[in-house]
Order: structure tokens, then sequence, then C-alpha cells
């Protein structure tokens, strides 16, 4: 489960870890009435599920009523990589002379969990990782025993953090590992966390979580009742996400173009790899689960078709308790249902009735391939045709 940043700060600030002053808001009127209360400037914030917000416009700077009014307009009701935006967070701009990354989450190579601290905060943190390993320092932890304040103070010196704000900084990465093991945490972070200068507050440098994320293990909400609320109040922030919960589906959405659907989770990834090795890009991941019915398979039909982001379906299904009838039923029973096919569908059976299932098949609604590869190459050409044209 993912906290909007609203909620995550809420988290944080009750911990004690300082965060600016904001309020929510989900009309215009309300978000120039919170920026009016709080005192220019101000930032603007789309509260929904992605990364990258101010490079795609989810974020601006107000030094005024009117130009509140404008980023607020613009905000609310925005596309954001597949999101609609339905709230924002006003919130005081900081005055700020570097910014860091701080963040906690499971090694799962090393089998514990990681604190990460960087001096190389506000920007993509995979990044960083890939490109700068070195600009990150790690310092596992042993779970029976917590965090030692040495080891947060020795992952804030590795990292060069500024000696004026070290002692600062290495509390609040104490505080987020006890928040990621007392809360069920996955992936805590603050990115970025922003070093003040000394002219702001009390003239003397200080740090303030200008961001907040907080993913937290769905199977252990039972034991989270506060953070179950707010998952009730937040929902989903996507459609086919609340869609896909509804239909009882294990789904992602990628930023791709070639919609996936297979049964089970191998054979999910193994589609999605091929997808990337020929050139494609995946649009989602999107797991029917074993034992498939006809309208299951209908209802997988429908969310992918929902995704406008979709120009190709590869549907790739191996029968062991799923029967290729029951699956190619379930196809011609959803296309049967449009006067037009909105995206082209190649479909790929193999196992329990796979040959049964070929020959149900209505060709003129889909195309039919033998192999996975040929499969995966005729849906990659199909996205291709329609982005050239």
């Amino acid at each position: 489960m993912r906290l909007h940043e609203y909620q995550a700060k809420e988290v944080f600030a009750a911990a004690g870890i300082p965060t600016p002053d904001s309020q929510l808001a989900g009309t215009v009127e309300a978000a120039v009435e919170a920026a009016e209360s709080i005192g220019y400037p101000v930032a603007i914030k789309a509260q929904v599920h992605v990364g990258g917000r101010g490079k795609a416009g989810g974020i601006k700077l107000a030094d005024s009523k009117a130009e509140a009014r404008e980023a607020a307009d613009a905000i609310l009701g925005m596309d954001l990589k597949g999101y609609r935006v339905e709230r924002v967070l006003v919130e005081e701009a900081v005055d700020f002379v570097d910014e860091l990354y701080v963040g906690v989450t499971m090694d799962r190579g090393r089998g514990r969990p990681v604190a990460m601290v960087s001096t190389r905060g506000g920007v993509n943190i995979e990044d960083v990782a890939a490109e700068e390993p070195d600009a990150i320092a790690r310092e596992h932890v042993d779970p029976a025993f917590g965090m030692h304040p040495f080891q947060a103070r020795k992952a804030v010196y590795e990292a060069g953090v500024d000696r004026d704000v070290a002692g600062e900084v290495a509390s609040i990465l104490r505080t987020l590992y006890q928040l990621w093991d007392e809360r069920d945490g996955s992936d805590v972070e603050i990115n970025p966390l922003m070093v003040t200068s000394a002219e702001s507050g009390d003239g003397e440098r200080g740090v303030i979580a200008a961001d907040a994320v907080f993913n937290v293990d769905e199977d252990a909400l039972f034991r989270q009742p506060e953070l179950a609320e707010m998952e009730e109040e937040a929902g989903s922030g996507d459609e086919l996400e609340a869609k896909a919960d509804e239909y009882g589906f294990d789904y992602v959405r990628l930023s791709g173009n070639v919609g996936i659907i297979g049964n089970g989770a191998g054979l999910v990834m193994t589609t999605l790899d091929l997808v990337d090795y020929y050139g494609g890009e995946p649009a989602n991941f999107l797991d029917v689960g074993g034992g498939a019915k006809a309208q299951r398979i209908a209802n997988a039909l429908d969310m992918v078709f929902s995704d406008d982001n979709v120009d190709s379906v590869v549907f790739n299904i191996f029968g062991g308790i799923t029967r290729g009838d029951e699956v190619a039923s379930g196809i011609n029973q959803a296309l049967e249902e449009f006067d037009e096919i909105p995206k082209e569908v190649v479909v790929r059976l193999a196992g329990t009735n796979a040959e049964e299932g070929m020959e149900i098949l209505n060709e003129e609604l889909v195309t039919v391939e033998y192999t996975l590869e040929d499969a995966v190459k005729r849906a990659v050409e199909y996205a291709q045709e329609v982005q050239a044209q």
C-alpha cells in the first residue's frame, strides 16, 4: 500500500520529523485559501502515486494569489502519467541550500534492511544508484537489534553530509528506520530532505522533509489500523488500479504501450522481458491467475482496453489448471461486445486444451500465433505501427 505524500508527512510529523506547513485541497478555491493561510511563496503539488511530478508539471511554485490560482487550475484535473489529479497539497516553500536523500528499504540480496543516505537528493535515486553507486552510503541493520545510533552517524558521515546538520540527519534516519520497522513498511524515504539556509527560521541551518514516501506491506495492515484508514481515504488514485481491485487481479501499470495479459507471475514477467527484448515497451503487468474462466478473461481485456496508453495487446496463456478453450471463449466474448476492436490483440495459447482453444478463437478479431516469441514480436510490431501513424 502506498501512502500519498500528505499522508506520509502526517506520519513523519507525528514521529518528530520536521515537515513544512501544508494543507490539502480538492478545488482551486480551496487551494487559493490554503495558500493565503500559509503565506507566500507556496508549492502546489499533485497528490498522485508517481515520481517525477515536477518535470511532468505536477508541482508549481506560486508567489501570489493569482499565481496560486493559475497553478491549482493547471494541476487539478490534469492527467499525470496516467493518473487524474483530484487533490493538491499546498505547502510552504522551503528556502534551501542543499538537497539530501535518506531512506530505508529491504535489501533482499543481503536478507536484511538497509538505510541509505546521499547528498544527491532531489533527483531520481534509482538513476543515482545506477550511474554513481558510490554516491549513496548504505548501512545494513540487524532487525533483531534495530539501528544503533553509531550506524546512523556512520552512514551520514560516509555520505559526506555537512557537519552542521549531520546530527539532525542521523536522527531522522533512525526515526525512518523505526517507522519502517514498527509500521510494517516496505519502503520509506525523504527525497529531498532539504537543508535550510541560515537566514531562514531561527538563524541556524536545519533540515526539513520536502517530500515523503511511505509504502506499507498490505498483508500487515491488520496490525496497522491507522494506516488502513489512510488507504481507504486515499483510494488507489487510479481508475485502472481500482478496477483491478474490483476484479481481483494482480496488476501493475507501467509506462509503455504494449498491453500484457498472462496467467501466472512468472509467465507475465517472461512476456514483459520479451517485449523489451524485441524493442517494445510494456504497458502493464496483469496476472489473471490460475483457473481463469471466460468472464475473468473478458474482465482482463476490459481492463487493458481501458488504458489509453495501450496500442496493442499480447495474450499469453499456458494451460495447466486453466483450459485453453475457456480462455478462447472469454476472448471471443469480450471482443464480440465491440462494434470495432479498440486495440490489436495477439493470442498465444499452450497447454491444456490449447488446440481446442485455437479452433474456437475468432481470427477476424484476433491474431493467433503459436509461439510466445512470434506473439510478442507481432504485438510489438502492431504497437510500433500505431506510434508511426
